[in-house]
């Protein structure tokens, strides 16, 4: 899956539909940038605009944004209930897939420097990017606000990280950094606001004060009335999901709740979630009750029956889980193809798709026969003995197809750098080394590939023995061809990674893959032997 950062920056402007509308197209026209949410307030004088992207493409997308604010947002004639210290007044960058926290420190100082130097403006580093802890959190740093600016840029402590130590009157000053994802999260009660607040006394970090603090890390929370839903609510401000994700926070409501003699109806997500939280909700329920579930989709209709999220307003996950919003289909012309046109590609004449991707698919298809067999052993009443054996393998070998199948494009994929090298220009010195360079590294990466498609064929050997010891003996002639179609995949990935190792030229690379290699097909030869003799004993 690709790196996504979730960028949300404030602007000082909330009532100008125009000025809105510009940044919000600012956003929009990023390459690689996807707006999600526009949400103004007129009261505050203010927009936060929510979007995600790479982390190049977040960091062009605010400055995009920034751009339109320097010139149609003055600063010398804002007021606004919120509290503020500039045009675009914070601009936090929060990871969501495949990216962590110190990238993500990396990409708001790239954005920190880049407008700086381009707009002009100071702009002082919060949060996981701070440098000082007196000038941390955005409090500490807004303190004053706009209005005390001026004075305050005349303090050394308070030199901007970025940019001019001066006053910028028609702008004031910016906060960037990188924080935790924050899930705004509501439980609902069949109460009192009383009730509620009580609840989240006791269960926010802060509670009722330093002598006596809350059950919960990382939750910030009060409870209150919501008229149009005639419910109590317990809302909270969820600062890092992986210290207390929703569905703990959800699970202690209840415990709370149910001391106070008050019924929990239900849930709702305020805005969006990574996928991460509701698999990890997923996985806590399914260990709970003892379920089987390997299916994504599944998982997520699990989460939003235990949680309830559909209890006040509608949850589609197509447009609250992160990932989903902005999932594109996977490029996988090999693996998305059918089966006539794959074949009919390997036997054309060209280098690619050949044997490395022919590997991958054959390997796939071994772990797929096994997670059948698998499957139509499990649930069966006569094969109930064997259900707790079936309830441990299937998610296995479901995962391992669904981790095989990509690498049939990745393997044609990887050749693909080393042809890249192998066109580079060679006319100087210079040029030759980097065409070198370029080659080398390409044929690291084509080795690289078919060895991860050894290690995942690998992972299929445990489960695939346990179904040839306790499957549904009506299909013993598919685990047998499951497991010579594995073998067959895993000596076929061997045979691309020594044949890209021929021309390597480092050594120690060249020793620790073969090695390793060489291991997994012995292993494999060995276990599809033992599979066999499971099989013609059974």
């Amino acid at each position: 899956m690709p790196k996504i950062i979730e960028c949300v920056p404030n602007f000082s402007e909330g009532r100008d539909s125009g000025v809105i509308e510009a940044i919000a197209a600012a956003i929009r026209s990023t390459a690689g940038c996807t707006l999600l949410d526009v949400d103004p307030g007129k009261s505050t004088n203010r927009t936060v605009f929510t979007f995600v992207g790479g982390p190049e493409a977040v960091v062009e997308g605010a400055l995009n944004a920034a751009r339109v604010a320097r010139d149609r947002i003055d600063m010398r004639t804002h007021t606004g209930e919120h509290p503020r210290m500039g045009a675009l007044d914070v601009c936090p960058f929060v990871p969501v897939a495949n990216v962590s926290m110190a990238e993500c420190v990396a990409v708001s100082r790239d954005f920190a420097k880049q407008a700086a130097e381009e707009l002009e403006i100071p702009l002082f580093l919060y949060e996981a990017a701070a440098e000082q802890a007196y000038r941390r959190t955005l409090p500490q740093i807004r303190e004053g606000e706009y209005e005390g600016l001026a004075e305050k840029l005349k303090q050394p402590a308070w030199k901007p990280d970025f940019g001019p130590d001066r006053f910028v009157p028609e702008w004031g000053a910016t906060v960037t950094g990188a924080r935790n994802f924050l899930i705004a999260y509501n439980v609902n009660l069949l109460g009192t606001p009383n009730q509620a607040h009580r609840i989240a006394l006791n269960l926010r970090e802060a509670g009722r004060g330093p002598e006596a603090p809350g059950r919960l890390k990382a939750v910030k929370g009060m409870g209150w009335f919501v008229d149009d839903y005639n419910l109590a609510q317990v809302t909270v401000n969820l600062t890092d999901y992986r210290v207390t994700p929703p569905h703990v926070f959800f699970e202690a409501v209840k415990e709370e709740a149910a001391k106070l003699k008050v019924a929990v109806t239900g849930s709702e997500v305020v805005g969006l979630l990574p996928l991460e939280a509701m698999l990890m909700a997923a996985d806590a329920y399914i260990a709970k009750e003892e379920l089987l579930i390997y299916e994504e989709d599944q998982k997520i209709r699990l989460v939003m029956d235990r949680l309830g999220l559909n209890a006040v307003a509608p949850f589609d996950p197509a447009e609250k889980i992160i990932e989903y919003r902005v999932a594109e289909p996977p490029e996988e012309p090999l693996a998305g193809s059918s089966v006539r046109a794959f074949i009919e590609q390997i036997g054309a004449r060209t280098s690619a798709p050949g044997g490395g991707s022919a590997s991958a698919a054959m390997a796939a298809i071994g772990a797929a026969l096994g997670a059948m067999v698998a499957k139509l052993t499990y649930g069966v009443r006569k094969f109930e003995a064997v259900d707790r054996d079936m309830r441990q393998v299937i998610p296995v070998l479901h995962d391992a197809v669904q981790r095989l199948i990509p690498m049939i494009d990745a393997d044609t994929a990887a050749f693909s750098d080393y042809m890249d090298g192998v066109r580079m220009p060679q006319e100087t010195a210079s040029e030759k080394a980097a065409r070198h360079a370029k080659m080398q590294a390409g044929l690291k990466t084509a080795v690289a590939v078919p060895l991860q498609t050894m290690q995942l064929g690998d992972s299929v050997w445990a489960p695939l023995c346990a179904v040839a010891r306790h499957g549904n003996p009506a299909s013993r002639s598919d685990v047998e061809v499951g497991a010579k179609a594995l073998a067959a995949g895993i000596w076929g990935a061997y045979r691309n990674v020594l044949i890209n190792l021929e021309d390597i030229e480092d050594a120690a690379f060249k020793q620790s893959m073969t090695e390793a290699a060489e291991k997994l097909v012995q292993r494999s030869a060995e276990k599809c032997a033992e599979v066999l003799d499971l099989l013609a004993k059974a």
